[in-house]
């Protein structure tokens, strides 16, 4: 629906065009089902659903309350090993030896230590085969009975519902803002701009799709619909769609098993190639990057059966090596290979952000000589380049004054590369002039505010969202690098995934590191306990979903917490029918079930590549602890990954993240201070419409404001 969608990503709620009528019970009933899952309804929503007849009330009230609980995902059942959990979790190897003892003794009575020790010389135990061992040995009522309810606190989570337009207005506001967005999306966002893509198909169409991969999404909603492509003006925009359209990576990440297309479409498909090479002979130089994937599309589109289109038949003929082409990349290695570092940066121009995100080795390579040449050439790209290029460049250059303990590479599919820094450091003084010059850009391309701009305090250290690859979807999921405060004394951390075809065994895992990223410890399913910290019980099964919990008390001695999902057995994090992580706040006197939505501070899906997922690190310093988001996935081994095995290749990724400098929303604030008054929140609902960027979006800002909140950061960054 696209009602429960809309609600997800915005935290708004589309307005009924239901009956009017006599609401108000039913406004009361949403009242309190949101309360018990954190959040609530803003008073505009209230009345509208009020001011709604008793059915189309309940229709709309129906779909936001199941809209919220899957975003916090509390839509399904989250039921631990141990049904006191944290209470009576036993020593881990006293809970082995238990099972061990069921095992001998199946037809009752107690082993005995010497029996127990039998069994074990001879050979051939496997705990997760023990009787009981992985599967819960209770219900999920028989567990809520157990356990009382919450114990409300001051510090429980509230989010804000505001009231939106029609959903037909808020889908087209949506699809607008994904479609014409200056910043790449993530996988779940581009499944969202699919679906809108089909829905709005007749309304509102974006001026400009900047985003190639949108492209691709957009245009192969037209090729279904038979309507001409937008916006293709390279070849690589057509083996991006081919590969849409074949279920495919869009990023080109990964490899496409092409299906096979129907006439029409390989008709539209190959004229769209014809007409971008007859227009620019140039873009044939494309090919030989993905020169396989070209001829392994060749062999579904045909193309020597459409002699009416020469130019698409070259393609696949560079594809094959028959024609040589040299591209841009090419030809400026050949020059920085002879030495001539400023005829490389000079042929780089025509391409500004190529020649951008290789400033750093030309400026490294470049004579002391020739330095003066290259700045030139890199600064005078500037004003041709994209602002998220601008902004990842000057990130990167804040980042290059001294060496890193570890470079670290986040590919698309945010698997992690690291490894020594062995670049020579940018000179200080280069580095502050392209800094100020970056400012100035930069600065000069954000949008002047009509009403006054109004800042939360907690959106400062966001980083800025260059990428949606760099994050995941979910609730309160933040960009790679952002910090978060956390709240409370204790922490819950929670994984749910629940298989697809086969067996499949998650394991939720701690790990402890030291303030010299040394490991002070663990908890996973071979250790329930350290130093206060509490695993819920290894489940190595989900037909029906399964939940391990961790708690961490904030007192504990480590500087880092490191939770951790492994891949022991079964299906991957992009095969699973489901898989999320997240987070809860507790303070100690509170009790109540292992899972409540109320204190989920965040959730994220877990969908990257990889057989290890590294959500996020939580971090002490002298004003209390913050979480870290790492949105990580290390490649581990096909199966039987644990957390004692990746201590030295985790804590390497940690720490080289946790070094580096992310540009984040205080940047842009910088900026705007420098024209222009900003205001911090500071609860106080203004006199006045006003521009809020935050978090989320707070009760009390008075009508006609403009609120920029975590689904919208993205929009600051200009194009």
């Amino acid at each position: 629906m696209l009602e429960k969608l809309i609600i997800q990503k915005t935290l708004r709620v589309p307005a009924s065009t239901g009956t009017a009528g006599d609401g108000s019970g039913v406004a009361r009933q949403l009242d309190a089902a949101l309360l018990d899952v954190g959040f609530a309804a803003s008073r505009d929503l209230l009345d509208h659903l009020g001011a709604l007849a008793p059915g189309p009330a309940m229709d709309l009230a129906a779909t936001v309350v199941s809209a919220v609980r899957e975003l916090v995902g509390d839509h399904v059942r989250h039921n631990p090993y141990f049904i006191g959990f944290p209470e009576g979790v036993p020593d881990t190897i006293e809970f082995w030896a238990e099972r061990l003892r069921a095992a001998v003794l199946t037809g009752g009575g107690t082993a005995t230590g010497e029996q127990l020790r039998d069994v074990v010389r001879a050979g051939g135990i496997n705990l997760l085969d023990l009787p009981g061992y992985g599967a819960c040995q209770h219900t999920w009522a028989d567990m809520l009975a157990l356990h009382d309810d919450l114990i409300a606190g001051a510090g429980d989570r509230v989010t804000l519902l505001r009231l939106g337009d029609t959903a037909e207005v808020e889908a087209e506001r949506l699809y607008l803002a994904l479609a014409g967005g200056t910043t790449p999306l993530g996988e779940a966002d581009l499944s969202i701009l699919g679906e809108l893509a089909s829905a709005c198909a007749d309304a509102a169409q974006p001026a400009e799709i900047p985003v190639r991969e949108n492209r691709a999404v957009l245009n192969g909603v037209r090729l279904s619909l038979g309507r001409p492509l937008a916006g293709v003006d390279s070849t690589t925009d057509v083996l991006r769609l081919a590969c849409h359209v074949s279920g495919g990576d869009v990023s080109l990440a990964t490899a496409t098993r092409f299906r096979s297309f129907r006439r029409p479409e390989r008709r539209v498909l190959l004229a769209a190639l014809d007409q971008v090479v007859a227009a620019s002979p140039a873009k044939l130089g494309d090919i030989g990057r993905y020169a396989e994937r070209w001829k392994r599309l060749g062999e579904r589109l045909h193309p020597h059966e459409y002699e009416q289109w020469p130019h698409a038949r070259e393609v696949f003929a560079v594809a094959r090596g028959e024609r040589k082409v040299r591209n841009l990349a090419g030809r400026a290695e050949s020059a920085i290979q002879a030495g001539a570092v400023v005829s490389a940066a000079s042929v780089l121009s025509s391409a500004p952000g190529l020649l951008l995100r290789s400033a750093d080795r030309l400026l490294r390579l470049a004579p002391r000589a020739e330095r003066a040449a290259v700045v030139e050439a890199v600064t005078g790209a500037f004003g041709s380049a994209s602002a998220r290029v601008l902004c990842s460049l000057r990130e990167h250059v804040g980042n290059r004054l001294t060496p890193a303990s570890a470079r670290m590479y986040a590919s698309r599919s945010r698997s992690a590369w690291v490894g020594p820094d062995r670049r020579a450091p940018l000179p200080a003084d280069l580095v502050t002039e392209l800094s100020a010059l970056l400012d100035a850009e930069i600065g000069a391309r954000l949008p002047v505010w009509e009403r006054p701009l109004v800042v939360d305090p907690e959106v400062l250290d966001v980083a800025l969202p260059l990428s949606g690859k760099a994050s995941e979807g979910g609730f309160a999921v933040l960009p790679r690098g952002s910090r978060a405060t956390v709240s409370g004394e204790l922490l819950r951390f929670f994984m749910y995934w629940r298989q697809d075809s086969r067996r499949t065994d998650y394991d939720l895992s701690v790990q402890l590191l030291d303030d010299d990223f040394q490991t002070a410890g663990q908890v996973s399913w071979t250790n329930y306990r350290h130093d206060g910290v509490v695993h819920s019980g290894d489940l190595t099964e989900a037909a029906n979903g399964a939940t391990e919990f961790i708690d961490v008390p904030l007192s504990i001695a480590g500087r880092y917490v490191v939770p951790q999902v492994n891949i022991y057995a079964g299906e991957s994090f992009d095969e699973v029918a489901e898989s999320m992580f997240g987070y809860q706040s507790r303070s100690p006197e509170q009790r109540g079930a292992p899972f409540d939505a109320r204190t989920v501070r965040s959730r994220s899906q877990m969908r990257g590549k990889g057989r290890i997922a590294l959500p996020v690190v939580f971090v002490k310093s002298g004003q209390g602890w913050q979480a870290v988001w790492l949105h990580l996935y290390l490649r581990g081994w096909p199966s039987f990954n644990r957390v004692e095995e990746n201590t030295f290749t985790t804590a390497h990724r940690v720490r080289a993240l946790m070094e580096r400098r992310y540009l984040t929303m205080s940047y842009l604030v910088d900026r705007w201070r420098e024209r222009t008054e900003v205001t911090l929140w500071d609860g106080t609902p203004p006199d006045e419409p006003v521009t809020f960027i935050g978090i989320h979006a707070p009760e009390g800002l008075p009508a006609g404001s403009e609120v920029y909140t975590l689904d919208r950061l993205a929009e600051l960054i200009p194009a």
